[in-house]
């Protein structure tokens, strides 16, 4: 089965001193900057821009960086999808996990512009994923248009866990939403590390 840990791992590896020199050169300038101009403290907004920084960071390094077993490129969509036996190690990489590379950028691309309609999502994420392709074409790994149809699968699932959660909080106080989201961010930890021990 796809192994998650050692992947996450092997992404931690590479990105852990970047992630951390990003981390506390964004915290202490943004502690600054609500100090200075005395501008409200809102936890779960400063986490959600936190989590958003440190995606981008390992995102890059996945999509840049990573070995990745190729046949060349692939202009035909569903040649490669097809491929990969339902339950196989190379279908949980390579399928399962460009729809799960794709869903936060989905989803945070969604709750930063505050988007409600479908279309700009897609289109969104159409252009980074396309940009994803084309910037790996040049650095010598190959273009996968399948990779560009499974990304927007999970963007847009993303777009859509944005939408669902933009309903159920409306409802919500910031204390509330602040409260799920800690406790979200802790059990998500959790879980990886189980996943890891």
């Amino acid at each position: 089965m796809f192994n998650l840990a050692n992947n996450l791992v092997l992404v931690m590896s590479n990105t852990w001193p970047i992630v951390l020199i990003t981390v506390i050169a964004i915290v202490s300038l943004r502690i600054t900057y609500l100090i200075k101009n005395k501008t409200k403290f809102i936890l779960y907004e400063e986490l959600l821009a936190l989590m958003f920084v440190i995606y981008l960071l390992m995102f890059f390094q996945v999509v840049t960086h990573q070995d990745v077993i190729s046949y060349g490129n692939n202009f035909i969509p569903f040649k490669e999808v097809t491929r990969y036996r339902v339950g196989s190690n190379l279908f949980y990489k390579n399928v399962v996990g460009n729809i799960l590379l794709f869903m936060p950028y989905g989803f945070f691309a969604s709750y930063y512009l505050r988007l409600d309609k479908k279309r700009l999502a897609f289109l969104l994420i159409f252009i980074v994923s396309l940009a994803i392709e084309c910037v790996q074409l040049l650095i010598g790994r190959c273009f996968d248009v399948d990779d560009i149809l499974l990304n927007l699968i999970g963007g847009m699932v993303g777009f859509f866990v944005y939408r669902l959660l933009d309903l159920i909080t409306d409802k919500m106080s910031r204390r509330t939403i602040s409260t799920l989201l800690v406790f979200g961010i802790i059990l998500g930890i959790t879980m990886l590390l189980y996943i890891m021990i």
